[in-house]
């Protein structure tokens, strides 16, 4: 089998460290335990501060773009539209980004943070809405803030400005065509065993989860073999889910699961207390708002205890270690959309929906905590956390059937999270082709079964705790400095819109010749090769008349090639950006209004693909496709003027 459609460097290293990562756990589980642990603890001891404070500038520096008008630039050319509805989208984001822990902890963490709260006496009132509040904190808008970080960076630099849709683009403003280095590799690699040790947390909790539901069903024993045989087999069928690709596979799932979510959460509400569970999830709402600031910045320095480590720091370290894994995925489905839908969509839809779940299932475990079990559920959770959700099943009429409901939502979560996972470090080790090739797929859905199966071996869900810990602390970093990135590329757009403002110059050639054979190039959707061969000679030919214009007139120009693309440089001199015109291939979706029979064309196919003009500051969003020589001679002169412009409106 021939290694084609890869990223040499990432592809390898990060499987290196992941097999490694793999047989280590396997052969010597309990030094690997012991290394976790050390790791771990340094991390939470000497780092705590930074991750505390790292969330909290993200939560404000969102919140502040997304009201500004940057909010309103698009992912995407200017024309762009959402490749999926918003019922679908939110569906989408939510399946990957946290559904087997929501499912996990619904029950578990306000039922812990009510019997040993950090700063209430256990079991009171105060407990218990201090139990609500510090979850909504953990589950809610810091959370999704970490994703959006990561997910915008991609989406803005891979759809606005036609980067790869790879962790290392969103770099390029702040290294240059360093990102495309060893330096760019390095990030990439950090990014997928990041997403690994992210992945296999929630794949743990996963599986803890499953085998749970087994054990209350059909007796299934809680052991690690069992675990491991649960591994292998949803790890299999997320592997043939993969294979079909994201609208086949993963978009039904997700569509699937959040009907099935809902569908829960109305039979809890009408079997159990349904009038308080209303009258607590308003004052949660209010609960939440209330703590927002202050638990933002709560890192317990001035009594120190180990509860912030346990609970959000892990937390924290979490979610950025998953967060390349959530944020490419949430990039991959968001293009089209503009900088504040996607930032309001993805900051408070899923933790919205996360608010209504944890009220129901956690104030539902309190009440009955204190009303009809005396204290059962508390004392459950303590000895056997995952069976947390099915204490509660059995205060409530047919627990078997609400029991059967959980343990499928759980097994469709853990597909869903396995085969986006594996799509996402597929893109990031294929030089971010949204659709990498099959086999490189499947080798990731494989692999991401056999790092959580290996993590387990080595000390169960802790050491897989732990290993998201450890692997968010160069993540961190990394996203910190994404924010600089996503920040000096929008104000380039402010300077970009006002040059943009020039007159654009005529078109060449506007006989009857050239008209008809424009007007055929519109209707007529071409694939990939007539694109291709329009690039390689056309526009080719065109640039190089510039260029060596250019050079007559003693101004240093050059064309290069980069796969399907063809590139004119113009060196503007040192400590300038160079001018940049690239002209490359872009698959696009026939719109639904053209598809015809002559539309479909080979095959029923229902992509086409566009010779769109990309400058430095990303796509323009339209296509070339059918101009002639001279007329693609007066759009470079004409970008070039405009450039120039742009220049000397730059502070």
């Amino acid at each position: 089998m021939r290694l084609t459609g890869i990223a040499p460097l990432p592809f390898f290293g990060s499987a290196v460290v992941s097999l490694a990562l793999i047989a280590f756990a396997i052969l010597n589980p309990d030094a690997a335990s012991a290394l976790f642990q050390v790791a771990n603890d340094w991390v939470l001891r000497e780092m705590g501060w930074f991750y505390m404070l790292a969330v909290g500038g993200f939560v404000i520096f969102l919140l502040c773009l997304a009201i500004s008008p940057l909010g309103n630039v698009r992912l995407g050319p200017d024309e762009s539209v959402p490749d999926y509805s918003y019922g679908t989208w939110i569906a989408m984001l939510f399946s990957a980004g946290m559904g087997i822990g929501i499912v996990f902890y619904g029950v578990a963490e306000p039922i812990m943070h009510f019997s040993n709260p950090p700063d209430a006496a256990p079991g009171s009132p105060q407990a218990a809405r201090d139990a609500l509040s510090i979850t909504f904190f953990h589950w809610g808008v810091h959370a999704w803030a970490i994703y959006a970080v990561m997910g915008l960076a991609l989406a803005y630099f891979g759809f606005r400005r036609g980067e790869p849709l790879v962790i290392r683009s969103a770099f390029r403003p702040l290294l240059g065509d360093r990102v495309n280095g060893p330096l760019g590799d390095m990030i990439d690699i950090f990014a997928v065993v990041g997403t690994l040790a992210g992945l296999s947390t929630s794949l743990g909790l996963g599986v803890a989860q499953l085998n749970a539901t087994g054990a209350y069903l059909f007796g299934l024993p809680q052991t690690i073999n069992i675990q491991l045989g649960l591994i292998a087999v949803v790890t299999l069928l997320a592997t043939l889910t993969v294979a079909t690709g994201l609208d086949n596979g993963i978009r039904r799932l997700s569509e699937f699961i959040l009907i099935l979510s809902f569908v829960l959460m109305g039979l809890i509400l009408i079997l159990g207390p349904t009038q308080f569970l209303l009258q607590a999830f308003v004052e949660n709402i209010g609960l939440y708002i209330d703590s927002f600031v202050t638990r933002t910045f709560h890192i317990y320095a001035y009594e120190p205890t180990d509860w912030v480590g346990s609970w959000t720091l892990f937390y924290w370290a979490w979610w950025m270690s998953w967060s390349p894994f959530v944020g490419l995925f949430i990039a991959r489905i968001s293009r089209g959309r503009t900088i504040r839908q996607f930032l309001l969509g993805v900051l408070f839809a899923p933790a919205g929906f996360s608010c209504i779940w944890f009220t129901i299932f956690g104030d539902l475990a309190i009440w009955q905590d204190l009303n009809v079990a005396g204290g059962a559920i508390s004392r459950t959770v303590a000895e056997n956390m995952p069976i947390a959700l099915f204490a509660v099943f059995e205060y409530l009429p047919a627990s078997a059937w609400l029991a059967w409901l959980a343990g499928l939502l759980v097994a469709i979560y853990f597909v869903t999270a396995s085969d986006a996972g594996a799509l996402v470090i597929a893109m990031i080790t294929s030089k971010g082709d949204e659709e990498p090739v099959l086999w490189l797929r499947v080798f990731w859905a494989l692999t991401c079964g056999g790092v959580a199966g290996g993590l387990l071996l080595a000390g169960g869900l802790d050491a897989v705790e732990m290993a998201a810990v450890i692997a968010a602390a160069p993540l961190s970093i990394v996203m910190v400095f994404m924010c600089f990135g996503i920040w000096k590329g929008l104000t380039d757009e402010v300077a970009l819109t006002a040059s943009a403002a020039l007159p654009a110059a005529p078109l060449i050639g506007e006989g009857s010749a050239s008209w008809r054979r424009r007007l055929g190039a519109i209707v007529s959707h071409p694939g990939k090769r007539q694109v291709t061969e329009f690039i390689d000679r056309t526009v080719t030919q065109a640039l190089d008349a510039v260029q060596a214009e250019l050079a007559r007139r003693g101004h240093g120009g050059e064309i290069a090639r980069e796969d399907d693309a063809v590139i004119l440089r113009i060196d503007l001199g040192e400590g300038i950006s160079d001018f940049l015109y690239r002209v490359q291939p872009v698959s696009r979706p026939i719109p639904s209004f053209a598809l015809t029979d002559a539309a479909r064309g080979e095959g029923g196919r229902n992509r086409y693909y566009r010779a769109e003009v990309f400058l430095a500051q990303g796509s323009r969003g339209y296509d070339i496709f059918g101009y002639d020589r001279e007329e693609i001679i007066a759009d470079v002169v004409a970008h070039y003027d405009r450039y120039l412009h742009y220049l000397s409106l730059r502070p």
